[in-house]
């Protein structure tokens, strides 16, 4: 087994060893990526073989994501109390376990079970792989490009994942995407145990249940609440829902000050920057999410390109994502990093007036323009976002810290694709009048651009429209307010 001393060198600097470790942990980070976004361009085969209602096909893809934040916090108190290690290894054979009966589902209701299981499980994953990373590298330097490369792997996966979809559903069925898992976790339970140290808080006391109960109890209502004004407009029920999670949560903070050995550490909303990250991540994400939603269905069903080859456009992409997320950490050696956040995210807000601004029969290449700046803003916010967080925890706490970090970017993802695509699709429906067929049941009829009739295609970039303008003006603010908010943390040395 490698020990956390023998990952360094003399002069405390991580070495070979630890890179080496960092390469283990890139493989469940790249597979969490996948698994939030290979299934947008599998919807239609997906929709054709189950036939789910619209509320069940947003559970399919909402529920994965949407688990993950429930249970994130306390996954990541449990990594720090039982072994970082351990719990990544449990919860990859965990997610092995889930990944078959997904992809063999027969029903809506067994595929949205599977996907939810796999949430519960990857919410053992996320937070113990950015822990173990903050064991490996306690070089602060070290330590931003870890995260920053760990935030590469993740982000990459998320871009890769239409890529991914379309080249399996070119040659298998829409369930091969989740035996993805199979070889990756296989081979990182083999190296985990070599490449990986372990590490649990010195002193931890035992996992208070009641704390647990509590912080399910105040992220699921919320979760509710935004499920329910997706799929059924906004009604009495979203208020009360979400007035009873803050209700709750106000509980769960409560009982975390008082307690001696709290699932999540609330003293750690003192630092600005951590909680300024915190909120840059959440609002960033929203319109990401939305947006790769929309993308997706837009190169699928208005522009009728075959899974693989609508897979190929999220290369560039995927591409500025890598960029900005490697580069980001980087510039922060000379340039302060609320300025390098604000300059990408202002360069992202184009992206998003792009969308804005598309017209009917304009092709792939303005949508996939638009949505490579819009992920050139989500490398950024990702990697330097995440270090920040990271960074103002103690050692002890940093599986606590990664698992906010993490559930606010889950949580964000998940939020926005229920709510900017609630956004079109309310668009979508008013132009399209009452009784009107929706755009996945137009193109299950015929698969083919002449298929989808113009007014339908008119309506549905009228949807994008409005995700577009509404996403610039939620990146632009956040922009200035991360200037602001952060104007007072230096360049590193």
């Amino acid at each position: 087994m490698l020990r956390t001393t023998a990952a360094r060198t003399r002069t405390g600097r991580a070495g070979p060893a630890a890179w080496a470790g960092l390469a283990v942990l890139a493989l469940p980070t790249v597979l969490l990526g996948l698994d939030l976004t290979v299934l947008h361009l599998a919807l239609p085969s997906l929709a054709a073989d189950l036939r789910p209602s619209a509320a069940q096909e947003l559970w399919i893809v909402d529920a994965y994501g949407f688990m993950i934040a429930g249970f994130l916090v306390t996954m990541g108190t449990l990594g720090d109390r039982i072994g970082r290690r351990r719990l990544l290894m449990i919860g990859g054979a965990a997610f092995v376990a889930a990944s078959v009966p997904a992809a063999y589902a027969p029903t809506p209701e067994t595929l949205i079970a599977a996907r939810a299981a796999l949430g519960v499980a990857g919410a053992t994953l996320m937070p113990s792989t950015l822990a173990l990373i903050s064991t490996l590298f306690t070089d602060p330097r070290q330590r931003a490009l870890a995260i920053g490369l760990w935030a590469t792997f993740f982000a990459g996966g998320m871009a890769a994942g239409p890529l991914v979809g379309g080249a399996l559903l070119e040659y298998f069925w829409w369930g091969a995407a989740f035996l993805l898992a199979v070889p990756v976790i296989g081979a990182m339970l083999a190296l985990a145990p070599l490449l990986l140290p372990e590490y649990r808080a010195p002193h931890a006391g035992r996992l208070d249940l009641a704390s647990v109960a509590l912080s399910l109890a105040a992220v699921l209502p919320v979760v509710y609440a935004v499920k329910h004004a997706a799929a059924e407009g906004l009604d009495a029920t979203v208020p009360a829902a979400a007035a009873a999670g803050a209700v709750v949560t106000a509980v769960f903070v409560r009982r975390q000050r008082r307690l001696t050995d709290p699932l999540l550490d609330v003293s750690l909303f003192r630092n600005p920057a951590f909680g300024t990250a915190l909120a840059m991540m959440l609002a960033g994400l929203v319109g990401v999410g939305g947006t790769m939603l929309l993308t997706t269905r837009h190169l699928q069903i208005i522009e009728g390109l075959p899974p693989l080859e609508a897979g190929l456009w999220f290369g560039p992409p995927a591409l500025a994502m890598v960029l900005s997320s490697t580069a980001a950490p980087v510039l922060t050696r000379w340039v302060r990093p609320g300025f390098v956040v604000s300059g990408v995210l202002a360069l992202s807000s184009t992206g998003y007036l792009l969308l804005g601004t598309a017209a009917p029969g304009g092709g792939p290449v303005p949508v996939v323009t638009a949505f490579t700046l819009v992920y050139l803003g989500l490398g950024a916010i990702a990697a330097l976002g995440t270090d920040l967080v990271v960074g103002a925890a103690p050692p002890e706490r940093a599986g606590s810290a990664a698992a906010l970090s993490e559930t606010v970017q889950e949580l964000g993802l998940a939020a926005g694709i229920a709510l900017m695509g609630s956004l079109s699709a309310a668009v979508y429906g008013a132009r399209m009048g009452p009784g009107a067929h929706s755009l996945s049941d137009l193109a299950a009829a015929d698969g083919t651009p002449e298929g989808v009739p113009e007014r339908a295609e008119e309506a549905f970039t009228a949807g994008m429209n409005a995700a577009g303008w509404t996403g610039a003006a939620l990146v632009l603010t956040l922009a200035a307010a991360s200037a602001v908010a952060l104007r007072r943390i230096g360049t590193r040395p």
